[in-house]
């Protein structure tokens, strides 16, 4: 199966409709194979945060200033399970707290655990963020929690459109192009707890430059729906609060990579009419703007 352009074999099977064929960019394995002094190694930790209600904790051997290969970690869901790697290393191992069904361990392996592995990794960098096709070409549409990022996804979804990632998506440079990475073919146009949502047949798990940022801003329901450029320090200030897991020790790498997005991708504020009967109208601008500075 292939998540995050990741090529992951398990000996346990997920019970999801995850592709298994597509350009990949490494291989990992996730097993329950424990090896012996991994688990001892772990002496140190803090709270994470809170999410889908429950706990998560993250441990290592040392303070939290880095990593390095060989360096313990364990991502801990409270009550539930437990992730086990080593800085470098391509494996990861589970652990089950109690009896969970695979649907569970799979929403936290790949919604919370794959993000934050492969960010320590310094694999990708992630962004809190909806994104489909436009073209062929990702757009990406960012904003605060419940600011219309998923149900804009699940809008251009069902107007034929390709899914990037409906809430996540992990980035990286190649060939001076910072890239969008499609994440898996599940979105939630909803907010249940442990659910990775409905299924996008609509999907491909290719890795593409990203073309244009969407910055949505909520407007009242009388407001017409209008689209301005973001330039200057405005374009940071707007992208900033959608970068995940801002560690300390990844900043050197972040300033370079931001740098680099607000130089080179275009980026735009739309206002949303906050009740949605405009949401074709919104639609139907990105569509034209799109078009217009290609």
């Amino acid at each position: 199966m292939i998540i995050y352009g990741i090529e992951i074999h398990s000996d346990l099977t997920f019970p999801l409709e995850l592709p298994d064929r597509g350009v990949t960019h490494q291989k990992l394995v996730l097993t329950s194979r424990i090896p012996r002094g991994l688990k001892d190694a772990i002496t140190c930790g803090f709270p994470l945060y809170m999410t889908h209600g429950r706990k998560v904790f993250l441990y290592s051997d040392r303070v939290f200033d880095g990593t390095e290969p060989g360096q313990p970690w364990c991502y801990e869901v409270e009550g539930l399970l437990r992730f086990y790697w080593r800085g470098g290393s391509q494996t990861i191992y589970y652990e089950f707290k109690k009896n969970i069904n695979a649907y569970l361990l799979s929403f936290w392996f790949i919604h919370l655990l794959l993000p934050l592995y492969l960010t320590l990794e310094k694999k990708y960098d992630y962004l809190h963020a909806g994104a489909v096709e436009i073209d062929g070409r990702p757009v990406l549409f960012i904003a605060p929690s419940m600011g219309g990022k998923s149900t804009l996804t699940e809008y251009f979804i069902g107007k034929g459109h390709t899914l990037v990632s409906d809430d996540k998506v992990a980035t990286f440079i190649h060939d001076d192009h910072c890239m969008a990475v499609s994440s898996h073919p599940y979105h939630r146009p909803y907010r249940n707890f442990e659910d990775l949502g409905l299924h996008a047949t609509n999907f491909t798990p290719a890795t593409k430059p990203i073309d244009t940022f969407y910055a949505l801003e909520r407007a009242s329901s009388a407001a017409n729906v209008t689209i301005s450029e973001i330039k200057g320090s405005k374009k940071a200030e707007t992208l900033l609060p959608s970068y995940l897991y801002m560690f300390h020790f990844l900043m050197s790498e972040r300033l370079y990579y931001i740098t680099k997005i607000l130089n080179d991708i275009r980026m735009f504020t739309v206002t949303i009419p906050w009740d949605l009967k405009n949401i074709d109208d919104v639609y139907q601008h990105i569509c034209r703007n799109h078009y217009e500075i290609s």
